[in-house]
């Protein structure tokens, strides 16, 4: 057996880059020039990177979380000198240069990232110092029960009154048409008139102040639809409807069934602990060999999101693990698409749950394979079933297989072809704007694929590729 472990590719490397300076800063550094005293043994990668400093970067990864540590000052995470390493180890920068195969050598690691990868070890499944099974900062200790109660209710009975008050500026909004809505009457959508006559910026404020920030965001989307567009009022007459069902359904919450009033807590924007889902009295993990069939990292005002989907192996759920990063706390470290992890996730509750929780890792990451998928109907019949359960839902994951990306037949966009040509699924309009549409007929070259990505009511949006291994899409 190889002593250093199962070696990545390059497009797993990348795919745990946090933003594109990132790529190339880590490619720069993946020459053999910039490393000394490199070594791999036992899936762990360690170097020392030649800095702007007297005293070179320390760097240590170990790949079966994955997880990083660097003796940089950068905040970034996984920072581009973990990104370089990993390049060198795996034979190749992001420009195509970088160490051949092989030119990391075999090796016992040196006392620094020995200590660092022995701390790893006393706590199996999670980071060292503390930190969640996830990466993220340690849970606090729990609030007595009596207090955390009388807070709970306060904010229910806020966002009831901030649901009341939304009401009735939609009813206000409808008295009046919804041609006063886009009369923006200069800059930005969202200055323009909202319910009531208001901006839609202050009826967001509004819905902040009474704590209900998944209210307040579907507000400022409003904001965002009116005016734009040529068929902005049947668009903007849709999301009010849905926003309509939204206040109704959390003022009478008490009357709807048990899942289903999970999922209207979490669209007005209250949360369920992580660690109570793992750890809790109710606590109810599925365990399975989960296949990363994509990453996505994006920016939500000052804080990071990272989106990872999988996908079990035996009992074919999809799932879909969130974390946010921002300030002072890391995200959640990276998982490549195309590993299969043998772990635990909880499902957070819903009426069709996705979301999850990461729990114990039973064993490293390995590669995985290319994952099976369904066609067209069959996607739309997927989302169609999520769908009934959330109205609220704007996609929902699935896997195309034997799919080609062809122009539309107007001439505007793209879409994907059953491979009999009976039914096609048109690309999500963000696709076109981004690289990824440009990427899928280049490595599809008029052949079919399997696609990874979110079937909703704006298409298909792809997100990755099996080329046969993974390619992450640049959405």
């Amino acid at each position: 057996m190889n002593p250093q472990g199962e070696r990545w590719t390059t497009d797993q490397v990348l795919a745990l880059a946090p933003d594109e300076a990132s790529v190339t800063a880590g490619g720069r550094l993946a020459a053999p020039g910039s490393w000394s005293e490199t070594g791999a043994r036992d899936g762990a990668v360690w170097g020392e990177c030649r800095g702007s400093g007297k005293k070179p970067y320390r760097t240590v990864v170990d790949v079966k979380g994955p997880a990083f540590r660097c003796s940089c000052p950068s905040r970034k995470f996984p920072c581009q000198h973990a990104l370089g390493l990993l390049l060198f180890w795996a034979g190749t920068g992001a420009g195509g240069h970088g160490g051949e195969p092989g030119a990391v050598a075999a090796g016992e690691p040196p006392s620094w990232a020995a200590e660092w990868l022995a701390a790893r070890g006393e706590h199996p499944g999670r980071p060292p110092d503390g930190a969640t099974p996830g990466g993220g900062a340690p849970s606090r200790a729990p609030a007595a029960p009596e207090a955390a109660e009388r807070r709970a209710e306060r904010r229910m009975r806020r966002i009831a009154a901030g649901a009341r008050e939304l009401e009735q500026r939609l009813e206000d909004l409808l008295h009046a048409g919804l041609a006063a809505a886009g009369r923006a009457g200069g800059a930005s959508p969202s200055a323009g008139a909202g319910p009531g006559g208001g901006s839609w910026d202050e009826t967001a404020a509004r819905m902040v102040d009474a704590q209900a920030p998944g209210l307040a965001a579907r507000v400022r989307e409003l904001g965002a639809i009116s005016g734009a567009g040529a068929d902005w009022p049947s668009r903007l007459l849709e999301e009010c409807a849905l926003l309509h069902l939204l206040d109704q359904g959390f003022l009478g919450i008490d009357r709807l069934p048990a899942p289903l009033a999970a999922t209207v807590r979490s669209r007005v924007g209250l949360t369920t602990e992580a660690a109570g889902l793992l750890t809790g009295p109710d606590a109810a993990t599925v365990r399975d060999r989960w296949l990363i069939l994509a990453q996505q990292d994006g920016e939500d005002g000052a804080l990071t999101t990272r989106r990872i989907f999988l996908r079990g192996e035996r009992t074919g759920r999809m799932a879909l693990h969130l974390s946010f990063g921002g300030g002072h706390r890391p995200l959640d470290p990276a998982l490549p698409p195309g590993l299969l992890l043998d772990a635990d996730l909880a499902y957070y509750p819903a009426a069709r749950p996705l979301r999850a929780a990461l729990g114990e890792r039973h064993a490293p990451a390995v590669p995985g394979p290319v994952p099976p998928g369904r066609g067209i109907d069959a996607a739309l019949a997927a989302y169609g079933d999520a769908l009934r359960d959330d109205p609220w839902l704007d996609a929902w994951p699935v896997v195309l297989t034997d799919v080609t990306p062809i122009p539309a037949r107007d001439g505007e966009g793209w879409q994907l072809a059953d491979a009999d040509g009976e039914s096609a699924l048109p690309l999500d309009p963000r696709c076109l704007r981004a690289a990824a549409v440009w990427q899928l007929a280049a490595i599809s070259g008029g052949a079919p694929l399997t696609v990874f990505g979110e079937c909703g009511h704006r298409g298909f949006l792809p997100l990755t590729v099996w080329d046969p291994a993974p390619v992450p899409l640049a959405v």
